[in-house]
């Protein structure tokens, strides 16, 4: 009888054997796709993947100071197309921001350029300057990082993929590193060519407050809070996609995991407290660590690959991914523009930061620039110039598709053009 019971619970309705590796199991990309939609964000990102690419041929633009105005072939930037993710090529990409590029023809060279627009410029350089008047935040964000770490050091190179997001300068090593010798130590890396940057020895990490902290206080004070004390004392500021279905089960999960105490992203812990405060602790202590560390960035955001180079150095045994998936009230995870971005919810209302800071503010007049796109543009019948250059590209283009393979190579046409340098290119 026992027999045929175990032989009629392991067949299926067909009558086939059923087998335990058989089981359906959600995959990754899955897991990602089934996640709740906010279109506030996912609207953001159609622009903001424009805007990359924009940086991108930015900066190679501005990698050449020895030209009068700075430039660079169209050319070169056809030969970097697949890298630049400019899936119609470069003159087509080019002519869907005039706002922000001005496409001529060298007649000494025989090609067609392309150079930043005025407006352009003068957003370039007042970014820059709005990077070095912010020099001192930017030293504490780098102090508040490392003192995230596990270690209290940070391979430079982790820094290098987060320049953008830090708001870093391009001379991050001088003004920020050298000029503070009581703060930072740079230590050659167990690997040939690399560098670790360390806080001095015994400098006291403890007198940091988390920025989750200030929104604790100000919700206690709140007269109309829902919050009671014992929920606050842990707990992270919840917003949902709209539309997100949130059963009586899963508010019941997430009011238990506001409550659970857990050990703050700069406090230190030992092995006898990752015992104590077990997986569910831990995993809330990564979440801390994770959303201090966006609150430090510029725009409250940062890609998903990005942030994993900082994982094993604070600390986090857990998938990155994976754990902004599973809090969606306080992350937002986007995979537009082939790229995972995760923006950290409470900064945001209605598609920008609540509390803007300069360098945001100059780089939001970028993006505005990508919006508008070709709107706000004369009649081509009243712009000759435009007009000259579209024929000469049509004249040239046939010639170039078989001389640049001959006649181009990545450091000879454009100066002697370093890719894989940090001050002069960012290619996201």
């Amino acid at each position: 009888m026992a027999s045929r019971l175990v032989k009629f619970i392991v067949r299926k309705p067909n009558g086939h054997p059923f087998h335990l590796n058989s089981i359906p199991k959600t995959t990754s990309s899955q897991y990602v796709s089934s996640r709740a939609r906010d279109p506030t964000f996912e609207k953001f990102m159609d622009h903001y993947k424009n805007l990359l690419k924009v940086v991108a041929i930015q900066d190679l633009i501005l990698a050449n100071p020895s030209k009068t105005p700075p430039s660079v072939s169209l050319d070169f930037l056809s030969r970097l197309s697949q890298r630049l993710h400019l899936n119609r090529g470069a003159p087509s990409f080019l002519r869907k921001f005039p706002h922000i590029f001005d496409i001529f023809y060298d007649p000494s060279k025989s090609m067609p350029f392309c150079k930043l627009s005025e407006r352009a410029v003068e957003i370039s350089q007042l970014e820059a300057a709005a990077i070095c008047n912010s020099l001192p935040l930017v030293v504490e964000h780098v102090v508040r990082i490392l003192s995230l770490s596990v270690t209290k050091s940070l391979p430079l190179r982790a820094f290098f993929k987060v320049w953008r997001e830090l708001g870093l300068p391009d001379d991050f090593e001088e003004s920020v590193i050298y000029q503070n010798p009581h703060l930072f130590e740079l230590c050659d890396g167990n690997e040939l060519n690399t560098h670790t940057l360390k806080l001095v020895p015994k400098y006291p990490c403890d007198h940091f407050t988390a920025a989750i902290e200030n929104w604790r206080v100000t919700e206690c004070c709140r007269e109309d809070s829902k919050l009671d004390r014992a929920e606050l004392r842990y707990s992270f500021k919840q917003g949902f996609p709209p539309g997100m279905r949130l059963t009586r089960n899963f508010k019941a999960k997430v009011k238990e995991w506001q409550r659970l105490p857990y050990v703050g992203p700069y406090e230190e812990i030992g092995e006898k407290k990752k015992l104590k405060i077990g997986s569910v602790g831990l995993e809330k202590r990564a979440v801390g660590i994770v959303h201090e560390f966006m609150s430090l960035t510029v725009e409250k955001m940062v890609e998903v690959e990005k942030i994993s180079h900082f994982r094993k150095w604070f600390g986090i045994d857990l998938n990155i991914r994976d754990m902004f998936l599973d809090h969606p009230g306080i992350f937002y995870l986007s995979t537009k523009g082939k790229r995972h971005t995760v923006f950290l919810r409470e900064a945001y209302e209605r598609g920008q930061l609540i509390n803007p800071n300069p360098v945001y503010d100059i780089r939001r007049k970028l993006l505005d620039l990508v919006i508008l796109g070709r709107h706000g543009l004369l009649p081509r019948s009243f712009n000759s110039d435009h007009k000259d250059v579209d024929l000469q590209l049509e004249d040239s283009k046939d010639n170039n598709d078989s001389s640049i393979l001959k006649s181009l190579s990545i450091g000879g046409t454009e100066g002697n053009l370093d890719l894989n340098s940090k001050q002069q290119i960012r290619i996201y």
